[in-house]
């Protein structure tokens, strides 16, 4: 009783503690290992691999934020968007269909971008595009379900991109998102880093000052992404396990656009990856699923899953993340509704 007497804001920082990602992730492993233990194994191995997998670009993306804001080159970084948005969407949206990530993946990168003051516009083209299409799962796609839909969903792809960026920027230029990234503290602080001015120092490691700042860096956004990947992908192995893609999918027969909206609410929370999903889709489509709905299940499940839904709450606040939510399903039910009529 002394003792929290005398450390009064011990039961706050306890209540805290419980709200972190980190007691989330206890939780639901402890619910596992009691309601399920033959299964516990297997979803721990499956969250640890695929966050292990995207350890290398939490690594590179922490490493050049940290080196950036360590030399002072976001000033140059932030100066590269103004009076170029419309551009930069368009390269957004282009290079987002390139890009090897899926939802979770990308995150790293868009908390940097986001961090050095790109355009919300341009980040939420690339947002939007990046996980729904890649070399490899274009050659996956046409392999399982022919050219014309790999086609469809690389256009698809891009298009999305685009629509998002543009009604984005339309929002802004209305006053709206303003600040978009959620309030976190960042690792440097007022007169603890370097004085940064316009010209970036880029041998920072001369200058104890800004190897403080790197390590700073590097420590506070290493954890801030780490945490938030690792609930994702916690949540992705309970849905792998408990909630079978193929059982879900098969709501979504028959003709029409209710068959297309069902799909994409359908496959909003659904777990189905790129490469899962093509065989996956195919089969379907051979028992009844129209084309349409097997194209809006596809990307609502790439840009709206659970896992990237928890990942980009990370990093936004509720209107830009309300936004990218509505926006991923819009632009699902046009694709599946414009590629039925194709």
């Amino acid at each position: 009783m002394a003792e929290l007497t005398q450390n009064p804001k011990a039961p706050v920082k306890a209540l805290e503690l419980v709200k972190t990602p980190w007691a989330v992730i206890v939780a639901i492993l402890a619910a596992v290992a009691i309601l399920d233990p033959g299964n516990w194994v297997e979803v721990v191995t499956f969250a640890a691999k695929a966050l292990a997998h995207t350890g290398q670009y939490i690594l590179f993306a922490v490493l050049l934020l940290s080196y950036l804001k360590a030399t002072g080159a976001e000033v140059m970084v932030a100066r590269a968007f103004e009076g170029r948005e419309t551009r930069m969407i368009l390269l957004a949206a282009l290079f987002g269909g390139l890009a090897p990530f899926c939802s979770c993946e990308v995150i790293p990168f868009i908390s940097g971008l986001l961090a050095l003051g790109a355009p919300l516009s341009a980040v939420m083209a690339f947002w939007l595009s990046s996980p729904l299409i890649d070399p490899p799962t274009l050659l996956i796609t046409a392999g399982a379900l022919g050219w014309p839909f790999a086609i469809g969903k690389a256009v698809a792809a891009v298009a999305l991109g685009l629509f998002g960026g543009f009604v984005v920027r339309g929002l802004m230029r209305s006053g709206a998102f303003a600040e978009p990234l959620r309030e976190y503290k960042p690792a440097g602080c007022c007169g603890c880093g370097p004085k940064q001015d316009d010209t970036p120092v880029w041998q920072f490691w001369k200058e104890p000052g800004r190897r403080q700042r790197f390590r700073s860096e590097f420590a506070q956004n290493g954890l801030f992404l780490l945490k938030w990947l690792a609930l994702a992908y916690v949540l992705e192995a309970l849905l792998v396990s408990y909630v079978p893609a193929d059982l879900i999918a098969r709501v979504v027969g028959g003709e029409g656009i209710v068959p297309i909206v069902i799909a994409a609410l359908v496959g909003m929370p659904a777990y189905l990856n790129s490469y899962v999903a093509p065989p996956l889709l195919a089969g379907l489509t051979e028992q009844g699923m129209s084309a349409g709905a097997a194209m809006s299940f596809m990307i609502a499940g790439a840009v709206s899953s659970i896992p990237a839904m928890a990942a980009v709450w990370s990093l936004v606040k509720p209107r830009v993340f309300a936004t990218y939510l509505g926006l991923g399903i819009t632009g699902a039910i046009i694709a599946g509704v414009l590629f039925q009529m194709i």
